[in-house]
């Protein structure tokens, strides 16, 4: 388990505080469709911390091509008909490039500033000429509207308790997930970045934004600096 982290609950934890099982049985909502609305038809998709699929499938079934990166051997055990990658995120290196690469989960928020530059330097690595990167972002509320509460439609509560300062504009934010059978919870830590925080960290990685892909900026649309966005991408 990595400093700062920690996860409860059945079945196995990962070294960030995900517990296997309980993502395995989180609900998609809408992102999918976001992410299909803002590339290509058929593109091949990197997808960075794939966890359990729980993207990496609809996605599939969208036609997409997938490559599903996981530090998790035990998450990626429950990926199903994609091309599956082992390892951390901000070391990796394939030695080719994809239409899209995609970052979701908030990952961009990591605590430790040398992860999030691993990270979104891996983004840059691997986006192909004409390509772009998906990022999702943490809401402008996310450390400050605590503690709170949602009842899913599919029958379990989620709760964000808290988010604690512990030094260098970093927090130690921790969540419980109630269904009828288990409790898990996650205690992580996750740095807030206002949106000129966020364009400065792409920018350091050799990205910009291209287009804020929801009305809350949750989801964000980046670009090689420099490069012209290809015209298939225009129907986002």
């Amino acid at each position: 388990m990595r400093e700062g982290y920690e996860g409860t609950g059945p079945g196995a934890i990962t070294p960030d505080g995900c517990a296997v099982e309980l993502y395995a049985r989180l609900p998609v909502r809408d992102e999918p469709d976001i992410i299909a609305a803002a590339v290509p038809a058929g593109a091949h998709i990197l997808e960075l911390g794939c966890g359990v699929g729980r993207m990496t499938h609809p996605l599939l079934e969208r036609g997409f091509t997938v490559t599903a990166v996981d530090e998790s051997p035990q998450m990626l055990e429950r990926v199903r008909g994609a091309r599956t990658i082992c390892g951390p995120v901000e070391g990796l290196d394939l030695g080719e490039t994809f239409d899209v690469v995609m970052l979701a989960s908030f990952l961009v928020h990591a605590g430790d500033i040398e992860v999030r530059r691993g990270m979104l330097r891996a983004c840059a690595r691997h986006v192909a000429e004409g390509g772009c990167v998906l990022i999702q972002r943490e809401g402008a509320d996310y450390h400050t509207n605590l503690p709170r509460e949602r009842i899913d439609p599919s029958g379990y509560t989620v709760r964000m308790l808290s988010a604690e300062p512990v030094g260098d504009g970093v927090n130690s934010v921790r969540a419980e997930y109630e269904f009828p059978d288990a409790v898990w919870t996650q205690t992580f830590l996750a740095r807030p970045l206002t949106k000129e925080q966020f364009e400065e960290a792409l920018e350091e990685a050799g990205l910009r934004v291209d287009k804020y892909l929801t009305e809350d900026g949750t989801w964000v649309r980046a670009v090689p600096v420099g490069v012209a966005v290809a015209g298939a991408m225009d129907k986002a």
